[in-house]
């Protein structure tokens, strides 16, 4: 499996990608509420040994603060901790992974403009959404009667 970049994990909990990358995001949210795959993952109340987190606090303190490093860095080391004890839930993470990476490379934009001059605005990048344009429409002195 590929390392889960901290970067990755703080730019979808911060709404990079538009709607494609919230949609990632809701998947990982999914995908850490799921139940450990392994009952021995899980510790009971009188055992000393540590309880492992599911991700789901680190999820909920990223999408908190999505700019804090150590927050993306606990939710990457929780997600590779129970990716080591739970085989089940390292599949789906890496399934996950690996449609994340997809959806954020593509969609590369290119923008060009030629052939004369344009009479409003022109707008280039990408993912627009609510844009109004109030203009009023002149007309040139040679379309004039």
């Amino acid at each position: 499996m590929d390392p889960i970049t901290t970067a990755a994990l703080a730019a979808l909990a911060g709404g990079l990608g538009g709607e494609a990358g919230r949609h990632t995001w809701q998947g990982l949210i999914t995908l850490v509420r799921r139940p450990f795959g392994l009952a021995d993952a899980q510790v009971t109340p009188g055992d000393r040994t540590p309880q492992v987190s599911s991700g789901e606090l680190e999820v909920a303190a990223l999408e908190g603060d999505p700019a804090d490093p150590m927050r993306a860095q606990a939710l990457a080391t929780a997600l590779g901790v129970r990716a080591a004890l739970d085989e089940e839930f390292r599949l789906l993470l890496d399934e996950w992974w690996q449609r994340a990476q997809v959806s954020s490379s593509g969609g590369d934009v290119h923008n060009s403009i030629s052939g004369g001059t344009q009479n409003g605005p022109v707008l280039q990048g990408r993912d627009f959404s609510s844009l109004t344009f109030n203009m009023t429409r002149t007309t040139a002195s040679s379309d004039r009667d």
